[in-house]
């Protein structure tokens, strides 16, 4: 595991429970160094400068505990530290839900940049369908724990074939007032994960359920290019 999380980083969902309240900036990212055995001494008070320039902070910010900055600033210096060993794969948990939408454009913006710059993977985890789709060149639509439907992002938002999907989809405002889009309710509540239904975890929800969908769990189908669905319907 310790090979792996050089190669595997992770930034969660709340800025301030994933950092150490007892601990200075400086000391939280200098541990992921110190237990890899990357760098010591100068070499890695210059690493880690390095990484608070890559995320918008600046030195000063290294004798400060958490408390003392902002969601977004915290959320930096969890970004900084998940980029520490140079990983090849991010995995980010909701980062911006606990976040004001004009610090989430900001940090969405230092994702992309970061992205490019080191030549990232990510797994963006969200329920946020404009971040979403900002973030995202490809999207997989999971319920209840079962992956519904996986697309390219520009054609899952234009052309949705998972029941499950266009519902999600037909909740996002039109930046339009003479607009309308007509939603879809879904009936029901979620599934216990503990007792899910057999099948299908989405039928009984499913204005297009059959009796196949109670007694059979759907396979991902290619059913384009690069968009697979996992629905006995289609």
């Amino acid at each position: 595991m310790k090979k792996i999380r050089q190669n595997i980083q992770m930034v969660y969902q709340d800025p301030f429970l994933s950092l150490n309240p007892r601990r200075t900036i400086l000391k939280t990212l200098e541990e992921p160094f110190i237990i890899h055995g990357r760098t010591r001494g100068i070499e890695l008070r210059k690493r880690v400068l390095e990484l608070l320039e890559k995320v918008g902070l600046q030195e000063e910010h290294l004798y400060r505990y958490p408390h003392e900055f902002s969601g977004g600033q915290r959320q930096r210096i969890g970004i900084a530290r998940a980029l520490a060993l140079n990983p090849i794969f991010l995995i980010f948990d909701e980062p911006t839900s606990a976040l004001d939408v004009s610090v989430q454009a900001k940090i969405l913006n230092l994702l992309k940049k970061i992205q490019i710059d080191h030549s990232l993977t990510y797994l963006f985890i969200s329920h946020d369908l404009s971040v979403i789709k900002y973030i995202s060149s490809r999207i997989g639509v999971m319920y209840a724990g079962q992956l519904l439907e996986l697309s390219k992002t520009k054609e899952l938002f234009s052309k949705p074939l998972h029941p499950y999907t266009q519902a999600l989809l037909s909740t996002v405002p039109i930046p339009d007032p003479d607009r309308r889009r007509k939603k879809i309710i879904l009936k029901g509540q979620v599934p216990s994960l503990i007792n899910p239904p057999t099948g299908c975890r989405f039928h009984p929800r499913c204005p297009w359920a059959m009796s196949i969908c109670r007694k059979e769990k759907p396979e991902l189908k290619n059913v384009d290019e690069s968009h697979f669905v996992a629905c006995h319907r289609i």
